[in-house]
């Protein structure tokens, strides 16, 4: 004769099953009263993933607008609940570090682009340098943007903060773009641009030459801004081991993302590639016609 033993069941208690999950009892509650989730819902949050997995460092806000983009019209709201949901709001801490050395005795010059109001592409650059820290070393990163579109049109990564790592920059900068006597190149006053090599490539390229005033960074707002987004979307996200590591990778979002892809606010959220080609073509529907 086979007998049943009835074999009484362990309780399991709510509040220890969270601590060793790492959840609170409020988010255990509410999980057992959520509503279930739509196909729609899923589709969201699938999107928005996969935009914040290609732009790292992008906010609720660029996010919203690349959805616009997309075709999908949700709230920015809704977009944030479900970051923070998801735990998809980047919250790296930013450092700054000071790379100018203006304690110099070489001719500076003031801030033309302060009063200057720009129209087109090709009118004025901003320049500036930042660092960028390897296992065993520092090394520096020099770029030069359109003022006007915030394109990076020279970039040069070196080991050695000099007026070669500023004159790459520049020499990328000049071969790709046609300025015309009279642009304006707008730096701070660190020795790398005061150089006398510098000043005389320069005044070849027929260029007016602006600095910030001593002191204040936010004269050359739009080259710390670049410099910010760089470093929160690639290079804190990264483990450089070399030069030529931190060259490939960080060449690579200049030109794939920041330049191509990214969304600027400051350009009504299209990248400066996008917005530059929009300015061409207003600029040839107003050529006069040759009949």
């Amino acid at each position: 004769m086979i007998r049943h033993v009835l074999v009484e069941q362990p309780t399991l208690h709510v509040e220890p099953l969270c601590d060793v999950f790492g959840v609170n009892r409020a988010w255990y509650y509410a999980r057992l009263t959520a509503p279930e989730a739509t196909e729609a819902d899923i589709a969201l949050r699938d999107a928005i993933e996969r935009i914040v997995l290609s732009c790292p460092g992008y906010g609720y806000r660029r996010v919203t607008a690349e959805l616009h983009r997309q075709g999908q019209l949700v709230n920015h709201k809704r977009v944030l609940r479900i970051m923070r949901q998801e735990a998809l709001l980047c919250q790296l801490k930013r450092h700054f570090v000071v790379t100018t050395n203006s304690q110099h005795g070489l001719p500076t010059y003031p801030n033309l682009l302060a009063e200057a109001k720009l129209t087109a592409l090709n009118q004025a650059f901003v320049a500036d340098i930042t660092y960028i820290h390897l296992p065993r070393q520092f090394v520096y990163l020099a770029a030069i943007l359109d003022a006007y579109s915030r394109y990076c049109v020279g970039w040069h990564l070196s080991a050695t903060i000099d007026t070669q790592l500023t004159l790459q920059a520049l020499e990328m900068a000049l071969a790709h773009r046609p300025v015309e006597p009279g642009w304006i190149h707008h730096s701070d006053r660190g020795v790398q641009y005061a150089s006398t090599a510098y000043v005389e490539r320069l005044t070849q390229a027929k260029a007016r030459i602006s600095m910030s005033a001593k002191g204040n960074p936010y004269d050359n707002a739009k080259a710390e801004s670049f410099f910010k987004t760089l470093k929160a979307e690639e290079v804190y996200l990264n483990d450089y081991r070399t030069l030529h590591d931190a060259e490939a990778n960080i060449g690579s979002f200049i030109e794939d993302v920041y330049n191509t892809k990214r969304l600027h606010s400051s350009l009504g959220y299209v990248p400066p590639a996008e917005f530059e080609a929009a300015q061409a073509d207003k600029e040839t529907l107003t050529l006069p016609r040759v009949w």
